[in-house]
C-alpha cells in the first residue's frame, strides 16, 4: 500500500477511489462488523495467501487411517494370536482398528462367541489401545473400533 494513504475511515466511495488510485482492489475482510472492514490490496495476491494459508492448515491435519481386523465366530488360539499380533502392529503404527466377527449363514446362532471373542481383544490391547465402540451387531457383522492410545 501506498505511503501517502491514511488508515482510518473512509466512506465506501472514497475507498474505492482511492483503491482505483493506487491500481489495487478494495477486499472486504469483515462484513458484518459497524462499519465494514476492508483492505486495499492486490486481490489475486490476496486470494494466493489465502490458498496459501489453507494449504498450510491441511497439511497440519493428521489422516485418520483404519485397517480391519477379521474374524469368524469360531477363531481358533492360533489364528486369534496371530491376528492379535496384527492388530498390536498396526495401533503401535498409529491406525485406528476396525476388528469384526463375520457371520456366515447359519453361523449367526454364535454372536455370543463373536462378542466374547472381540471383548476378549479389547482386553488383550488394553495397553495400546482403548475401546472407542464396543462390540455392536450390524447385519451379518459385530462391529468394534479401537483407537491407539496417545
Amino acid at each position: 500500500m501506498g505511503d501517502n494513504v491514511e488508515i482510518g475511515v473512509y466512506s465506501k466511495s472514497k475507498a474505492l477511489i482511492i483503491a482505483d488510485e493506487l491500481g489495487l482492489d478494495l477486499v472486504e475482510i469483515s462484513p458484518k462488523a459497524n462499519p465494514p472492514v476492508c483492505k486495499i490490496v492486490d486481490y489475486k495476491k490476496f486470494l494466493y495467501e489465502q490458498k496459501k494459508r489453507e494449504k498450510v492448515l491441511k497439511a497440519k491435519t493428521t489422516k485418520v487411517v483404519i485397517k480391519e481386523i477379521r474374524f469368524g465366530p469360531q477363531t481358533d488360539n492360533h489364528d486369534y494370536e496371530f491376528k492379535k499380533k496384527h492388530s498390536e502392529k498396526f495401533l503401535k503404527e498409529g491406525a485406528k482398528l476396525k476388528a469384526f466377527v463375520f457371520f456366515k449363514g447359519r453361523s449367526i446362532i454364535y454372536k455370543d462367541q463373536g462378542e466374547i471373542l472381540l471383548l476378549r481383544l479389547a482386553q488383550d490391547l488394553e495397553e495400546i489401545g482403548k475401546v472407542e465402540q464396543m462390540p455392536k451387531l450390524e447385519g451379518k457383522r459385530m462391529i468394534m473400533f479401537i483407537a491407539p492410545k496417545k
